[in-house]
């Protein structure tokens, strides 16, 4: 099993799409460490050799990407940050709400939670 960034990628998914399981590497950047390795994106992360995934490696290492808990730790850092200087993001992210202008009226259960019943509130 290839072990790139602390994370063991699954075997039976091609390499382009078992990099997209590192948080922070999406397809695109995917594609681009496969190119700059010169390893196909077609190969399976099974059929991959010694000398792939240290080109892989290499790469990711190469390219100075956050990755993982670095990652979620500066997003969860400028949460935060929004949150310290009351801007409306943050308030939005404080009180549980869509945070990007989205409507509340109707939808948007997945910020908000499950609907809770209020009492005396018949049609």
């Amino acid at each position: 099993m290839a072990r790139i960034a602390g994370i063991d990628l699954p075997r039976d998914k091609r390499i382009v799409i078992g990099l997209t399981y590192i948080y922070g590497i999406g397809n695109t950047t995917a594609q681009k460490i496969l190119a700059e390795a010169g390893v196909s994106e077609d190969v399976r992360v099974r059929d991959l050799s010694a000398d792939q995934e240290d080109a892989i490696r290499a790469t990711v290492d190469k390219l100075n990407l956050q990755l993982e808990g670095d990652l979620r730790r500066k997003v969860s850092l400028d949460i935060k940050s929004l949150q310290e200087i009351a801007s409306y993001r943050g308030i939005r992210h404080r009180k549980g709400l869509p945070v990007r202008g989205q409507n509340t009226k109707n939808n948007a259960r997945t910020r908000k939670g499950p609907a809770k019943a209020i009492a005396g509130k018949k049609k």
